[in-house]
């Protein structure tokens, strides 16, 4: 998976040293939407008009084993009900960099159930 333009230059600060906000538990967000408009690397938030949710982390997330990084954020039954048709991890509730963006079909999310949204990024070379 791809990452957006603005998280290329996000790195690109990072290794200069210059100010970022972190992608850490303070600040992490997956987002969820329902728009099924493919990726596009100059995207900067989820496409869906309405039905968007950003929730934070979990404790614990983000976390990293060896080159993979994993974000976890659990949607309570009052959130995010509608479909899921896209998702992405942010380093902000609303705003900020847009870390990655899918456009995939999970499913319907319905208040009489909880779901958990687990994102590995594989950090590499290609």
């Amino acid at each position: 998976m791809a990452m957006t333009d603005a998280a290329v230059t996000h790195v690109a600060k990072t290794l200069i040293g210059e100010a970022v906000t972190a992608f850490n538990n303070a600040n992490a967000y997956i987002g969820v939407g329902d728009s099924t408009d493919a990726f596009d690397a100059t995207d900067t938030d989820l496409q869906a008009p309405t039905n968007v949710f950003r929730k934070a982390m979990e404790p614990g997330y983000p976390s990293r084993s060896g080159d993979i990084l994993t974000f976890r954020s659990l949607f309570s039954t009052s959130q995010a009900n509608f479909d899921w048709e896209e998702w992405a991890v942010f380093n902000a509730s609303s705003s900020g960099t847009m870390l990655n963006r899918k456009v995939e079909t999970i499913g319907t999310k319905t208040s009489a159930e909880s779901w958990q949204l687990t994102v590995d990024i594989t950090v590499n070379n290609p």
